[in-house]
């Protein structure tokens, strides 16, 4: 049962944009960037949502690894193809504006594909792939980001948490959408956990001498100090699959730097050799697929949806109430918050309040008084 105090849609939008907009970012990349991070929060992934507003955007842009003004430079275009570099501007209004590019490529092409470097944390994969759904496409795309996962059989993080996300266009209320990180947990998640007060779960953390920890601050500290590090999708070793986990993850570190020939790896932490900060310069990539090109559009709605109810019908384990999709329970989570508006924790909620005191804006919020 939900107990925190819930904002209304409206409200913290407007709200956000104001503060963007006070710290230097254009209204309507502004507008861009809250709606990046509201649809975090209505699909029910608060690790990404106003949970990271300020903490990851607004500071970084006080402690200058991220710019408030971005510039989007188009270096290489070809009729399907493009590369930006993003000047180390907002990550989010890159990709809005690369995908939207490569949206009209696919309606005359059938496919297109763009990366970015120089760029800075861009959200929600899910939200640039959903762009692709809505157009009645199929959106794939992924991101490097500071390292902090280990390969298989090493305890020094190397590659970012990587998501590797898909969404497709099916005949029912809500795409299959697979957005998740090629590690088991992602840093934001741990963040999540730190600022709720509660530990991350023993086993996703590996330490230096191969043992495991759960103290949230704790990791996160030690995780930007290089001695432990995330583990990928299956887990320690061999025997769980953690090699496949391993093998996505490097797929995308891949993909995300060698298609624009950007920096990789321990290039992107953030921090010089001295401790000092320093641009984080990531690289995205995007891949755009219309079904018009092959049997078409409804054909795949259809055949999609069929797969899709098909699982969902499939017999369940003893006591397991139903079977989900990719995509379906972020579905519910906008069903049942729509009407409501944004849960917000009482760390976020005095985030808020210094926020709106500190650049004297006129917004009164339910959680005061």
């Amino acid at each position: 049962m939900e107990t925190r105090p819930y904002v209304a849609w409206e409200l913290v939008n407007s709200f956000m944009i104001d503060v963007f907009e006070r710290y230097g970012v254009p209204h309507d990349d502004a507008v861009i960037c809250a709606d990046v991070l509201l649809e975090s929060d209505r699909r029910g992934i608060e690790s990404h949502g106003c949970n990271r507003f300020k903490p990851i955007y607004l500071d970084r842009i006080e402690n200058g690894t991220l710019l408030p003004v971005t510039k989007l430079d188009v270096v290489k275009e070809t009729p399907t193809t493009v590369v930006m570099d993003a000047n180390n501007g907002m990550g989010m209004v890159a990709s809005y504006r690369m995908m939207e590019k490569l949206i009209e490529k696919a309606k005359v092409y059938g496919m297109a594909g763009g990366a970015v470097y120089n760029s800075t944390h861009y959200g929600i994969a899910g939200y640039w792939t959903t762009m692709a759904s809505m157009a009645g496409m199929i959106g794939v795309s992924g991101t490097n980001a500071r390292p902090s996962v280990a390969p298989t059989f090493g305890v020094e993080p190397m590659m970012g948490t990587n998501p590797f996300t898909f969404t497709m266009p099916t005949d029912e209320e809500f795409p299959f959408n697979f957005d998740c990180a090629t590690s088991i947990v992602q840093n934001g998640k741990i963040e999540y956990y730190e600022r709720s007060g509660k530990p991350t779960p023993a086993g996703l953390v590996v330490t230096r001498d191969g043992g495991t920890m759960t103290d949230s601050g704790k990791i996160l500290k030690e995780m930007r100090a290089g001695n432990c590090a995330l583990l990928p999708i299956g887990g320690l070793g061999e025997e769980t699959g953690g090699y496949k986990g391993y093998g996505f993850t490097t797929i995308v570190e891949i993909l995300s730097a060698a298609l624009a020939g950007g920096p990789y790896m321990k290039e992107l932490s953030g921090k010089n050799p001295d401790g000092t900060n320093k641009l984080f310069r990531l690289g995205h990539f995007f891949f755009v697929i219309n079904p018009e090109f092959f049997m078409g559009l409804d054909t795949f709605r259809q055949t999609a949806g069929g797969i899709l109810r098909g699982l969902r019908a499939a017999e369940k384990a003893p006591g397991a109430e139903r079977i989900y999709t990719a995509g379906e329970k972020e579905y519910l989570a906008w069903q049942d918050r729509k009407d409501k508006g944004v849960p917000v924790g009482e760390s976020i909620q005095k985030e808020f309040i210094a926020l709106r005191d500190r650049f004297n804006l006129p917004y009164k919020f339910p959680f005061e008084g």
